[in-house]
């Protein structure tokens, strides 16, 4: 909570010969006296004056939205309780190093005697900070340099600049970002990027140039983002070996798209939840803005956890999504969707089912993918309150299918399409948390329902990521 100071309300009695009066000449009334929880609770105060102190480059004005909500406190409990959610609402700001707050009695010839004044010291953060640290995506790692400019313009707008290298990706990129006064959730970015991604199971090496920009705002229990993206797309192989298909792929594309994206979310963790669910809608729309790719994309995620006995969680997971085509041209090798490896259908290589040419895989235009996992703790408990609670077993069975359209059928067809020849596997693993950034998976995996083509892990497979199916 950060640290509070609350001084008594009551004055303290003035005792003493400094006064001319022993204390055992004063006659003190009986009087019922009450507990220090009732006079917390019961003792109506009001909130006279709110100061921040340490503002430098900060407009004072924007942060009346963040603390207004302290006058309406009725009692002391009331105040503290108010005074903890406006710093906390200090610090999502991302332009203070710390917030302290301390409440004490009204001073001045206006004071009430139940007056109160509550004072934030805060301590802004430097004009422009560095940072160094590594990441971890879908089964790639990566080495990031940052360099941040918080609060520009004094009202936490935001320039970042950043450089990523990994072992599948690098990219740099700068963004600026815009939050609306009152309401942190609601704000407004704009991203420049560039970024070089080699994509083996494909043989194809894409780069991509882009601009973005994108508002998010809640809605109701809702997280929405509303986004236009521009980009200049260059398809390359990867190697000499690779197929005419993605040969053909080859060149410069130009995207312009507008999508927009869904989000409730009511877990408690997003690496391991133990309960709540989340849904996910996106739907990316392009084409009529400009730009030579044309297509209509809807996917989906889905997922429910659910505690049981002995610590134990039950969770279950659906993903799907389908890619149309607009007009006669083909939808793209780098729009597809893929499916296979430790982070979605375990038991397969990455991203190494469906469609596929001469050993490089293509993707699909439509796909499902469904999973049940049992975790528990370790067994026998070692390391238990402590280092051993970052650790779970689970047992899971995952399913999916992925194929391309044959836009002379109707959807009935489609559907029949992918409940034919389910791949699927089977298996058991340990599960690490890394904090609440990541998590690794080590597995033994028993592949089921394999297809001709398709590229397996019979055995032990690992994974690391930040999204699991």
């Amino acid at each position: 909570m950060g640290t509070v100071h609350a001084r008594s309300l009551d004055p303290l009695p003035m005792q003493g010969p400094e006064l001319g009066v022993h204390a055992d000449d004063i006659e003190v009334p009986d009087v019922e006296q009450e507990t220090k929880q009732e006079v917390l609770e019961n003792k109506d105060v009001i909130v006279q004056q709110v100061h921040i102190d340490g503002l430098g480059r900060t407009k004072e004005d924007y942060l009346t939205y963040e603390i207004a909500d302290v006058f309406r406190a009725k009692n002391l409990i009331d105040v503290m309780k108010r005074a903890h959610k406006a710093r906390q609402n200090l610090l999502r700001l991302g332009i203070f190093r710390q917030v302290e707050v301390v409440i004490d009695t009204s001073q001045g010839v206006d004071a009430l005697p139940n007056g109160l004044d509550v004072t934030f010291q805060v301590t802004e953060l430097r004009r422009m900070t560095g940072s160094y640290n590594t990441m971890v995506g879908n089964n790639e790692g990566s080495m990031v340099l940052g360099l941040k400019m918080p609060n520009v313009f004094g009202r936490a707008e935001k320039f970042t600049f950043q450089f990523s290298y990994g072992t599948k990706e690098t990219s740099y990129g700068l963004s600026f970002f815009k939050p609306q006064p009152g309401n942190f959730e609601r704000n407004f970015a704009v991203n420049l990027y560039k970024v070089t991604g080699q994509f083996p199971w494909s043989s194809l090496r894409e780069t991509d140039r882009g601009v973005s920009t994108e508002f998010s705002f809640p809605l109701w229990k809702t997280n929405h983002t509303l986004k236009w993206e521009g980009v200049w797309r260059e398809l390359g192989c990867l190697a000499r070996t690779a197929s005419f298909a993605v040969r053909e792929e080859s060149g410069h594309s130009l995207k312009s798209s507008l999508s927009h994206a869904m989000v409730i979310d009511t877990r408690n963790s997003t690496i391991l939840p133990r309960r709540g669910a989340l849904l996910k809608i996106n739907q990316e729309l392009a084409g009529y803005t400009g730009g030579d790719a044309s297509f209509l994309k809807e996917d989906f995620e889905l997922q429910f956890n659910r505690r049981l006995i002995w610590e134990s969680v039950l969770s279950a997971s659906l993903w799907g999504g389908c890619l149309l085509p607009i007009g006669e041209q083909p939808t793209s090798i780098a729009d597809r969707f893929y499916l296979g490896g430790p982070t979605s259908v375990r038991g397969f290589s990455m991203y190494s089912m469906g469609p596929q040419s001469e050993g490089d895989y293509l993707g699909g235009e439509m796909y499902w993918a469904g999973g049940v996992h049992l975790y528990t703790p370790l067994p026998f408990r070692p390391g238990k309150g402590g280092f051993g609670d970052l650790f779970r077993t689970h047992f899971f069975l995952n399913a999916g299918n992925l194929c391309n359209l044959n836009y002379g059928d109707g959807p009935g067809a489609h559907l029949r399409k992918l409940a034919e020849c389910i791949r699927w596997s089977y298996g058991v693993g340990i599960v690490m948390r890394l904090g609440n950034i990541a998590r690794l998976e080590l597995n033994y995996c028993i592949p089921m329902g394999v297809q001709s083509g398709d590229r397996i892990c019979d055995g032990v497979q690992f994974g690391a990521g930040i999204r699991f199916l």
